[in-house]
């Protein structure tokens, strides 16, 4: 039988616990790394992810003072190198350092935040403190946007990426804050330029959450960014691509002029084949014949609609392709959408789900399919 994968034991493990104590034990600070170790790898299996990392800051705060004056110089003697701060793209670093934001918070929150920020600085220089310094924004907002407006021009990509991440209106697994969604767009007014994909993904990922709150605000910043030449071209044209994913999806005309396809484009839809009925596991097979009058670009996706035990149905968008159509060219498409009957996010239900062509935002047909389980 084959294992199944898991993201706990592959970024927070023994040997990468042990790694931790080692560094504390390297560093001379009277840190008694062999009680940590045997501490944390005292619940350490029975925990999923965000739980370890919790747990692993909870020892870490046993065995560390509880004053960060005192505390701050253990923390950062056990930090390994930065990240190597020439390349242009990174991921978060190393995920055993991510509970040193929760003993930040835990220990610099109410009592240090100035010591508290400058801590963060430095260990999101290793792995990500996106989700640590959220606290601060709300308990410290003019404190920690003024260091924000500092870290702006911070001379290491992962502390600039920070500015972004941190203030995202909908980060994932990040604590929710109380700044309206305008306040940080002057921040990224200063880093939507920047030189490193790993920033300008972030700035992209924040105005794809704003346009769930804000949709005609992140198409006039994007429209000012343009204008004003900052960046490159072809930059500016992924990040508005990536801004405006989530719009594009839901066929919002003005998202999709903006990523470079007409809305109105005369496409027909000559054809749509698929089976009646398909089983859970198996691949729903998707043939589409699309024409256009004249020449034009083509965002091709599906709606995957699915039944739900309410009887309404969730929403999926999925691509198909991204092509040029020829006048008169009829041009055909296949694709094959697998029914997973073991989803993690979601049950598959028995009965009539449904699949729709969606072109340049338009939807142009559809049939119905029924699912069955087993």
């Amino acid at each position: 039988m084959t294992s199944c994968f898991s993201l706990k034991d592959q970024l927070l493990n023994p040997e990468k616990v042990r790694y931790l104590s080692y560094l504390f034990q390297a560093a001379d600070t009277g840190f008694n790394g062999n009680g940590f170790f045997d501490a944390v790898m005292s619940r350490l299996p029975e925990l999923g992810l965000k739980a370890r990392i919790a747990w692993i800051a909870e020892c870490l705060c046993t065995f560390l003072p509880t004053d960060l004056d005192v505390a701050a110089p253990i923390l950062c003697a056990a930090l390994p190198p930065p990240l190597d701060p020439t390349l242009s793209d990174d991921d978060f670093g190393d995920f055993i350092f991510a509970p040193f934001g929760d003993v930040v918070v835990t220990l610099g929150l109410e009592r240090a935040p100035d010591l508290a920020l400058d801590l963060l600085c430095d260990i999101t220089q290793r792995f990500s403190m996106e989700w640590a310094v959220r606290p601060f924004l709300n308990r410290w907002p003019e404190l920690t946007l003024a260091r924000f407006a500092d870290w702006v021009g911070h001379d290491n990509y992962h502390v600039r990426r920070l500015v972004s991440e941190g203030t995202r209106p909908k980060l994932p697994w990040g604590k929710g804050i109380n700044l309206e969604a305008a306040v940080p767009l002057t921040l990224l007014d200063a880093l939507y330029a920047d030189r490193t994909r790993y920033v300008t993904r972030s700035v992209a990922n924040h105005l794809n959450d704003m346009t769930k709150i804000k949709p005609e605000m992140v198409l006039s910043r994007l429209d000012r960014w343009r204008a004003a030449g900052q960046q490159f071209e072809k930059e500016m044209d992924w990040m508005t691509t990536h801004a405006l994913r989530g719009m594009v999806k839901m066929g919002d005309p003005r998202a999709v002029q903006r990523v470079g396809f007409d809305p109105d484009a005369p496409i027909t839809l000559d054809r749509l084949e698929m089976p009646a009925s398909v089983r859970t596991g198996d691949v729903l097979p998707i043939t589409i014949t699309l024409q256009a009058t004249s020449a034009t670009g083509a965002l091709v996706d599906y709606v995957f609609w699915r039944l739900k035990a309410d009887g309404t149905h969730a929403r999926s968008v999925r691509k198909m392709k991204q092509m040029k159509l020829k006048a008169g060219v009829p041009v055909t498409i296949k694709k094959g959408h697998r029914l997973k009957g073991d989803a993690t996010t979601y049950r598959l239900l028995p009965g009539c789900h449904r699949i729709d062509i969606q072109v340049n935002g338009r939807v142009l047909g559809g049939a119905d399919v029924d699912v069955i389980v087993g």
